[in-house]
């Protein structure tokens, strides 16, 4: 099992990349961010709770995420290859609970791909995405709030997966295919030492 967690702020191309990841390395890709759609979309109880969060641009709690990823990796037999996680984890909590559950798995995070975009770029990407899909939390003020909590909260994880060495610094900035060239070469030389 290979397990990548993809890192950005909201509009950093995360769900790009990860469609390469996939097609390369025949990963299963979580977001957890489809993932919860899906259940709001469905109205399920998970569903009506994380739309309460979500709506006003706050990350949803530790414990629900780790059941619905649990849930995953336990039905979803595409997942034993390896798995790339999307939107998750945000916080150190998450980070760790993330390691313990994956640990019960007798697995592991092998490396986080952190792609990295300033502020001005990300409005503009988001912004766009909004006019583009539709998305009514691609707004500038949800965005303002994300982009903070983003900051406030999960950029400390940066400094958590540097200290266990698993953090992969890459410009998230432009040619797609270029970055995805400097996230393979790094996975590569990680798989080769695996």
């Amino acid at each position: 099992m290979f397990n990548i967690v993809i890192f950005g702020a909201p509009g950093s191309g995360k769900g790009t990349q990860s469609d390469k990841l996939i097609e390369e390395y025949g990963l299963y890709h979580i977001s957890t961010g489809e993932v919860l759609r899906d259940h709001i979309a469905r109205g399920t109880e998970l569903g009506k709770i994380a739309d309460s969060y979500i709506s006003q641009g706050q990350l949803i709690p530790d414990d629900l995420m780790i059941k619905v990823l649990e849930h995953v990796l336990d039905n979803t037999p595409e997942a034993e290859k390896g798995v790339i996680f999307d939107g998750f984890p945000r916080t150190i909590p998450q980070a760790k609970a993330l390691k313990e559950m994956l640990s019960r798995h007798g697995s592991k995070v092998h490396a986080v791909v952190g792609l990295e975009v300033d502020d001005k770029e990300l409005v503009d990407r988001l912004l766009k995405r909004g006019q583009m899909s539709g998305r009514s939390d691609d707004n500038l003020d949800t965005i303002t709030r994300r982009l903070n909590v983003y900051h406030s909260q999960t950029s400390p994880l940066r400094d958590y997966y540097k200290e266990e060495g698993k953090y992969h610094a890459i410009p998230g900035s432009g040619e797609i295919d270029s970055i995805f060239s400097d996230i393979k070469t790094r996975l590569d030389a990680i798989k080769e030492d695996k």
